[in-house]
């Protein structure tokens, strides 16, 4: 029987596991916290990720491994690699670790970026916020997620703030600023690519972010479908050109008819939840074949889906599931400000029948807010 060794036991590796079981596979998940969600699935072994007597230890009881986290060490899973199979290969996992790499290699590939500059000082924020035209973004190069590590400058006046707030980090982490893009829509390619080399893509996804966190996600994304074929051959040439194995989400934003890429995540992707129901092959387990060189599942959408984002502590199941297209997923943790603690996935046969069912789990709710834009798109 194989087991599959997981780096970071949080929600991802718990679906991952969930999704593994009916292919017969075991898993052993590897975590710096004892109480990782995923461990309540699956073997946990509490270890820091640059301990190398934890890594050989790791590594002597799986046949393949993957991560749920990208901010696992490249270096760990490069050492890894020497003694186990990888997948994603640890040369992804760092580029898509650094924003700087990440946008180079975006640029050299042509997919559309915008502009942005590498950042070492004071000087040189003043003189590239002046450059960019006073509104743009500060942002870590390392260790940023879900709006953390960064800082909006609305004008060159916010350079001190900026400054103060991230630029002690200038030499550990390493700074980014980027032009700040007033987009009209931000989706996601959710991408899978197999060992052999074979491609899919699900349907684009649109995304809503509240304070840098994901809210809520909507498939198909209403899209031309010119515009779509684009998006997915920018994905195509990301993934060919890491040799890229398993699921990852390169994000996006539209504006004014043309793609800009934000950044690429080299995982199974918060955007991606709505396929456990709402696909023929979700992401997970369309993950777990890619990385074992089985063959890939079918991508497409199983009518309309949407995925409710669920942060800080938990609502009541009962709006939900008392819909016909209602499903819950619990993570386990324990309720603490900003944390992803669940998510729900709503899927409707048509378009008006999802956002009827999302305007009645608004009301029961108290969450309109949440379900507006997706019920305002499907009704345009």
């Amino acid at each position: 029987m194989t087991t599959v060794g997981i780096l970071g036991g949080g929600q991802l590796a718990r679906m991952l596991a969930l999704s593994g079981a009916p292919l017969g596979l075991r898993f052993l998940v590897m975590d710096t916290a004892s109480d990782a969600c995923a461990g309540q699935f699956a073997p946990l072994l509490v270890g820091d990720y640059r301990d190398e007597a934890a890594l050989a230890e790791f590594a002597s009881k799986v046949d393949v491994v993957t991560f749920d986290f990208e901010n696992v060490p490249a270096e760990s899973a490069e050492w890894l690699a020497q003694r186990v199979p990888v997948f994603p290969n640890p040369r992804a996992l760092a580029v898509a670790q650094d924003r700087l790499v990440e946008k180079t290699l975006f640029r050299e590939l042509g997919i559309p970026v915008g502009a942005f500059a590498d950042v070492a000082s004071y000087e040189q924020l003043r003189d590239e916020v002046e450059r960019l035209g006073g509104a743009c973004i500060l942002k870590t190069r390392r260790l940023g997620y879900d709006g953390k590590g960064q800082f909006r400058l609305r004008s060159v006046g916010d350079v001190d703030a900026a400054w103060e707030a991230l630029g002690t980090q200038a030499e550990t982490v390493g700074l980014i600023v980027e032009a700040f893009i007033p987009f009209e829509r931000e989706l996601s390619v959710v991408a899978v690519r197999g060992r052999d080399g074979e491609f899919r893509t699900w349907p684009l996804t649109e995304n809503w972010h509240v304070d840098g966190v994901l809210s809520a996600s909507l498939a198909p994304a209403r899209i031309d479908e010119a515009l779509a074929r684009a998006a997915r051959e920018h994905a195509r040439k990301l993934a060919e050109a890491l040799d890229y194995v398993g699921v990852f989400a390169l994000e996006l934003f539209h504006r004014d008819g043309q793609w800009l890429a934000n950044e690429m995540a080299p995982r199974v992707h918060n955007s991606g939840h709505w396929t456990i129901e709402g696909a023929e092959t979700s992401q997970f387990q369309n993950h777990l074949r890619a990385v074992l060189g089985l063959p890939l599942g079918d991508t497409r959408v199983l009518g309309h889906a949407c995925m409710l984002n669920w942060i800080g502590e938990m609502p009541a199941a009962t709006p939900v599931l008392q819909e016909a297209g209602g499903y819950w997923h619990d993570y386990g943790k324990e309720p603490r400000g900003g944390r992803k603690v669940g998510h729900a996935t709503v899927r409707a046969d048509d378009a008006e029948a999802l956002a009827h069912a999302l305007a009645r789990i608004g009301v029961g709710l108290a969450r309109q807010a949440q379900v507006a834009p997706v019920i305002a798109r499907l009704t345009a």
